[in-house]
């Protein structure tokens, strides 16, 4: 299981793709963990009959601690969260949520210390690598960000390589470096070509530089699919507009105006204001 969080800076879709790009969490309820990494990455998969009673209380907790948190309860998922650790103290996926939850509660401090506990007890699980690289970067820490983005694809086997290519991308952007964002996110959908989050961030970057048909091949993807919403359909209708498509800039107004009324770019739209 995976989950994901918002990111903030303006050129990510805010409404539904906030919940598409942001940081991965491992050893979900039922899941099978690793010995020694998560699944899928070269280690032997733990059955019951390798638990200790300890990490079995804790592996117990931690399943309610996700539950929680996924249903927007930090406060009570870190309550099981230290039972979890006081059950198994050396329980690394327990560490890796709390950086999650604290993250989420805006204490990057002790998001920080729970990452880095999580990687010292296990420091070649890629999603905690992948999640400690996205506070980094929140932080604009981009040089250490970008060490453990680069730590996490060179897991071998690692399955979410396209999410961690995509974040890698976006933090770039937030870095000011358009060609490196361009590459990641290229690699990203080569590997995860229905990925919205990808495919708008990719047309945003192509249209910021002008390469206005080749942002067209992105965004249409994602217009013609369940994920548009009023970003990546104002982001068509500026890009159509440009390349005198009529017919499409007038198909796209519509579905703006019809689902998101009172949306900054349907207003945008009804004053003709195509810069915004």
């Amino acid at each position: 299981m995976t989950m994901v969080f918002p990111i903030p800076p303006k050129l990510l879709v805010r409404a539904l793709f906030c919940l598409a790009a942001g940081v991965v969490l491992a050893g979900c309820a039922g899941k099978g963990t690793t010995v020694g990494s998560t699944a899928g990455n070269g280690a032997e998969m733990v059955t019951e009959s390798d638990e200790g009673s300890g990490r079995k209380r804790a592996r117990l907790r931690l399943e309610l601690a996700i539950g929680y948190f996924g249903a927007g309860q930090p406060t009570v998922a870190l309550d099981e969260i230290k039972q979890a650790l006081s059950a198994d103290p050396n329980y690394a996926e327990a560490f890796n949520l709390r950086g999650l939850v604290y993250m989420r509660l805006d204490d990057a401090g002790l998001a920080e210390d729970s990452f880095r506990r999580s990687i010292a007890i296990n420091p070649r699980d890629p999603d905690t690598l992948h999640n400690y690289g996205w506070l980094l970067c929140q932080q604009n820490r981009f040089a250490d960000a970008a060490q453990q983005f680069s730590q996490a694809l060179a897991i071998p086997n690692y399955s979410d390589r396209a999410k961690t290519l995509m974040t890698q991308g976006v933090c770039l952007l937030k870095a000011g470096d358009r060609a490196g964002a361009e590459r990641s996110l290229m690699q990203a959908y080569e590997i995860d070509a229905g990925n919205p989050v990808v495919g708008f961030n990719l047309g945003s970057l192509l249209w910021q530089r002008d390469d206005v048909s080749r942002a067209q091949f992105y965004i249409r993807r994602v217009n013609n699919s369940p994920s548009a919403n009023a970003e990546t359909l104002w982001l068509g209708i500026k890009i159509e507009r440009k390349l005198g498509n009529r017919e499409a800039l007038t198909q796209l107004a519509v579905q703006l105006q019809r689902r998101f009324p009172q949306s900054r770019e349907a207003l945008a739209y009804e004053r003709g204001n195509f810069n915004d």
